[in-house]
């Protein structure tokens, strides 16, 4: 009999096609961990979207699970070292969304520096007057400072160097010889990017190093009317510190795409400010990436189902006690 593979949530058909071919398919849309226990009892694998969280508790109930997959290409919501202790594989689709979540940071920016929204809302009012144009920026010649220089941040170091940006960045996990390579000039830390960007980009995993990595101290480092940029994760940056400095002024304009408790309150103070441009978690999903997310990450998930070694895994202590399998 096929293995069963449960999805927590839908995905795009061509992966649920490709799933089919190799094994039986049930989707859930029950987004609690005991409604995705329930349903998983005879899994051998489960694919999460959003919610819930990927336990261990949730793992260790679910007996006859052999591969976990997630529906993108952060692992924040996999317990990774329960996963390694259960024998259970992780795999996902790094670099599936890099382009989307690229072009969506640069267009933040963009839209940070000419107003975009409070220049749509005065041409909606028939708003001709002066204060049309103050305030509006040009990026041509401005520091782009890059935080976490992987697949998302070479795509936008390479369009903002097209832009006619300086562009720097750190990456304590990227030498500096490639960060050169990636169109990026390397600095010694963090806070050297933070005092000599006119924009601060964060593209960076949640871990318990980046959370709340964009704090009050590290505010306090950045140039005055600095533009920031968010589109990795929302517990990345502190949002009362961030709220504090966009009223104050220290922070010129802010674009973010993800917040710290999701989906963002309507009552937050962050959105009531004329100079946050936001989004709801969208900067990694398109039709092109919804296609190619699923496309990754199930054939990741038939490779483990078959005893072969994914291309991509997420938990790769794990391997050689499965090596058995191949």
């Amino acid at each position: 009999m096929k293995p069963l593979v449960l999805l927590a949530g839908p995905i795009h058909p061509d992966g649920v096609k490709q799933l089919e071919a190799e094994a039986r398919v049930v989707v859930s849309n029950d987004e609690t961990e005991a409604g995705i226990i329930k349903a998983a009892q005879e899994a051998s694998g489960i694919l999460f979207r959003i919610k819930p969280d990927c336990t261990r508790s949730l793992m260790a109930a679910c007996k006859q699970l052999k591969v976990v997959g997630r529906h993108g290409a952060g692992l924040d919501i996999v317990d990774l070292d329960a996963a390694t202790d259960l024998g259970v594989a992780v795999v996902h689709a790094p670099g599936s969304n890099s382009n989307s979540v690229a072009e969506h940071s640069i267009m933040l920016m963009l839209a940070c520096a000419k107003q975009a929204v409070v220049v749509d809302k005065r041409t909606r009012l028939a708003d001709w007057g002066k204060g049309r144009w103050q305030g509006l920026l040009e990026m041509n010649g401005r520091t782009l400072g890059i935080i976490g220089v992987g697949n998302i941040g070479r795509r936008v170091a390479k369009i903002a160097g097209a832009m006619g940006m300086r562009v720097i960045g750190y990456d304590k996990y990227v030498a500096a010889e490639e960060l050169r390579s990636r169109g990026v000039e390397p600095m010694p830390d963090m806070a050297s990017v933070l005092r000599q960007a006119d924009v601060v980009t964060c593209h960076t995993p949640l871990t318990k190093e980046t959370h709340h990595m964009i704090d009050a101290a590290a505010i306090a480092l950045m140039k005055p009317g600095v533009i920031f940029i968010n589109a990795s994760r929302g517990k990345v940056q502190d949002e009362e510190a961030l709220r504090v400095a966009l009223e104050g002024g220290k922070i010129r304009a802010a674009g973010i795409d993800v917040f710290e408790e999701e989906p963002v309150s309507s009552d937050s103070r962050l959105l009531q400010l004329d100079n946050v441009i936001v989004s709801p978690h969208i900067a990694g999903v398109t039709e092109e990436t919804t296609r190619g997310m699923a496309m990754q990450v199930t054939a990741e998930m038939l490779r483990v189902l078959r005893g072969e070694k994914p291309h991509v895994l997420g938990n790769p202590d794990l391997w050689p006690k499965l090596a058995h399998l191949k």
